[in-house]
């Protein structure tokens, strides 16, 4: 369904609603979604903003931006409690992802005026970028 939309230059916009059998809907976290579809799409890149700069070493200290991490990296973070709370479900997203093909997945500040064209065109980056 999104093959034709894209392949014809159309961005979808897509609400993470979900329905069951009975037709009550339930709202799916959209970050979860972002990471199916990006994986399901063959996606090289997927990017999450967020209102953080990225995974933190220590959370209560915005200089401990971790740059660059692996899986291996990020569980090791979620098993030490570094990465907690609502950070949880968006590094794992980030992992299935990855787990299925998306080269890599970075989460960004999306507070940060053009944080994701910085993300995009430079070298750099501004958030957190995990690699298989």
């Amino acid at each position: 369904m999104l093959h034709p939309l894209i392949n014809n230059g159309h961005i979808p916009v897509i609400a993470s609603v979900a329905a069951d059998e009975a037709g009550q809907s339930y709202n799916i976290n959209a970050d979860t979604v972002a990471g199916e579809l990006a994986a399901a799409l063959g996606a090289e890149k997927l990017i999450l903003l967020t209102d953080v700069a990225g995974i933190l070493e220590y959370r209560d200290d915005p200089n401990s931006l971790v740059k660059e991490t692996d899986i291996a990296g990020v569980k090791k973070l979620i098993a030490e409690k570094k990465v907690a709370g609502g950070m949880i479900p968006k590094v794992n997203c980030c992992v299935r992802a990855i787990e299925q093909g998306v080269s890599t997945a970075s989460i960004i500040d999306g507070r940060v005026q053009h944080s994701l064209l910085h993300e995009i065109m430079s070298e750099d980056g501004l958030g957190t970028m995990i690699t298989a």
